[in-house]
């Protein structure tokens, strides 16, 4: 299962090839972006997905971190942080917002469902407001929401927590 699934994602991440991503998936794949709500079922709709709203959208210094993985029956989870400058419209993390310029950084976590020797699904979640904050669309500081402290954290853990408690408690 990791093998194919680090496949998938060379297939996406180095060759940017929607045909290529979709071989190492069912004849009935899914993709789910959960705080998105966008993806694509079935072979059409998902390649429509790749090519026109994802792989042809990854900035080009974007970094993928592997912070921790966990296979189960039928299961991979990879738990990620992404970072990429925000140069490019990217409609599967900022649908309609134009690039700012900004550095964006966010943990990820990736549940990759198998059957037999290919991906049937994907869903994947993130913190939407952390991105939001850093793209400098949330800019009221008084909301309960972090930035890029929140993914570095994923990959340091030294960042004090409970800063969001303090902050109210002033």
């Amino acid at each position: 299962m990791t093998g194919l699934w680090d496949k998938h994602l060379e297939a996406e991440f180095a060759h940017k090839s929607p045909a290529e991503a979709l071989a190492t998936m069912t004849s009935n794949p899914r993709v789910t972006i959960v705080p998105t709500m966008i993806g694509g079922r079935g072979t059409e709709e998902l390649h429509t997905f790749y090519a026109k709203h994802f792989l042809n959208q990854l900035p080009p210094d974007i970094e993928v971190v592997p912070v921790s993985r966990t296979v189960g029956q039928g299961r991979v989870v990879d738990e990620l942080v992404i970072k990429f400058t925000h140069t490019v419209q990217m409609d599967w993390v900022l649908p309609s917002v134009p690039p700012t310029g900004k550095r964006i950084e966010f943990a990820m976590v990736v549940i990759v469902y198998t059957e037999g020797d290919r991906i049937s699904a994907e869903n994947l979640y993130w913190d939407s407001a952390t991105i939001l904050r850093q793209a400098g669309l949330l800019p009221d500081p008084k909301l309960p929401v972090l930035g890029a402290e929140s993914a570095r954290n994923m990959l340091s853990h030294t960042a004090p927590l409970n800063e969001l408690i303090r902050r109210t408690q002033r």
